[in-house]
């Protein structure tokens, strides 16, 4: 990709949201492509946001599902992404989303391919792999939300 800016004005689109895009990064070609650093974290910060609500989503869709054996994958990613991704999706993406809940795959399917041999062991090492998603997802949250994180 050249040197030359791209105008990352993209009207009512997420992108056009951004306090800084990629497309907005220097790269100098004459300098073995360099990035041009403070350009390249701002506009960075940007996916920070929304990989932590992808964290955010998953985190909470996967606990509500451990805490309740009773539950599809489904009805807890449908739960998680209420709360989660919903508020903000507009009314072309909700649709998808909600489509894509419909395939998500049943639970014993799921449990059984991430874990083929559950035993207790196994359901620990879950449990600690999940609340330490968990924690991070906390971190990260708190992290953005502080004056420091807001370039």
């Amino acid at each position: 990709m050249s040197s030359e800016k791209m105008s990352s004005d993209t009207g009512a689109s997420w992108f056009g949201g951004l306090k800084k895009s990629f497309v907005d990064v220097p790269i100098d070609v004459n300098n073995n492509n360099a990035i041009a650093t403070t350009e390249f974290l701002e506009a960075a910060e940007s996916l920070s946001t929304l990989f932590g609500k992808g964290l955010d989503f998953t985190a909470q869709a996967l606990r509500h599902n451990a805490s309740d054996e009773k539950h599809e994958l489904s009805t807890s990613f449908r739960s998680a992404y209420g709360v989660t991704l919903k508020p903000h999706h507009g009314f072309m993406v909700k649709p998808i989303f909600s489509a894509a809940m419909s395939a998500v795959p049943y639970r014993k399917d799921f449990y059984h391919k991430i874990c083929p041999n559950q035993t207790p062991r196994t359901q620990g090492d879950m449990d600690a792999w999940l609340e330490a998603l968990e924690e991070r997802v906390l971190i990260l949250k708190q992290f953005l939300a502080r004056k420091e994180a807001k370039w």
